[in-house]
């Protein structure tokens, strides 16, 4: 099967923000796996912390009225928490397929709730580039994004690899902002797959309107 997990502890919210536990064996299909491979994600936490403080502080510096935060709010507030570290700041497209991700109500907008799963998220991814970048050099090379991607337990061929490479690569380089769309992308398209995968075999039937809906938004 080709569905991903999103490594060790991805979604959840106990204590200090989780990250992609490195060298644990790539996911497949075991305990933890639901049929057609795909992994079994955390619960979150109700529970408050420090981190959720933070967040919260970013959050409510940027959201609007309805508590909700579009992709230029959102662009601001991740910037201003510096999440983003050493690197440039995300991007406004990244940001508006970052929401796509999460926008379950289908607002364009996204609420706390929605915007603690995504710090956690790039909490994970960042740790994962920064375990992957093995010279330093604040880029990935196509080599390190294909370990990257299977760091995540995504199964893909060496012909899909070589797509997303040529799509998200710059010179033969990858940035993180790209990088981060590439996961959110890689997350987004999976998640809007399984749930119209029934029988959790692999195989789905689309209507032409369905795909376009589901491939449009993000």
């Amino acid at each position: 099967m080709a569905y991903p997990g999103y490594g060790g502890g991805f979604g959840s919210f106990g204590g200090q923000i989780p990250g992609m536990q490195m060298g644990q064996p790539v996911p497949g299909v075991g305990p933890n796996m639901l049929p057609g491979g795909y992994p079994v994600y955390p619960v979150h936490s109700d529970t408050c912390s420090s981190a959720d403080a933070s967040m919260w502080t970013y959050f409510t510096a940027v959201a609007g009225q309805d508590g909700e935060v579009d992709a230029e709010e959102l662009q601001r507030c991740l910037t201003q928490s510096g999440i983003s570290g050493t690197y440039a700041p995300f991007s406004l497209e990244t940001c508006r397929i970052m929401i796509a991700m999460l926008d379950r109500d289908f607002t364009g907008k996204m609420g706390f709730n929605e915007f603690r799963e995504l710090w956690a998220a790039l909490n994970a991814w960042k740790q994962n580039f920064v375990a992957v970048d093995q010279d330093c050099s604040g880029t990935v090379e196509h080599h390190e994004l294909s370990q990257a991607i299977a760091e995540m337990g995504y199964r893909l061929s060496p012909q899909t690899l070589a797509a997303i490479v040529n799509r998200y690569s710059k010179n033969g380089r990858i940035f993180f902002d790209d990088y981060v769309a590439c996961c959110v992308k890689l997350r987004a398209l999976t998640d809007f797959f399984r749930r119209r995968d029934y029988l959790q075999q692999g195989f789905v039937n689309f209507i032409y309107e369905d795909f376009l809906q589901g491939t449009m938004t993000i």
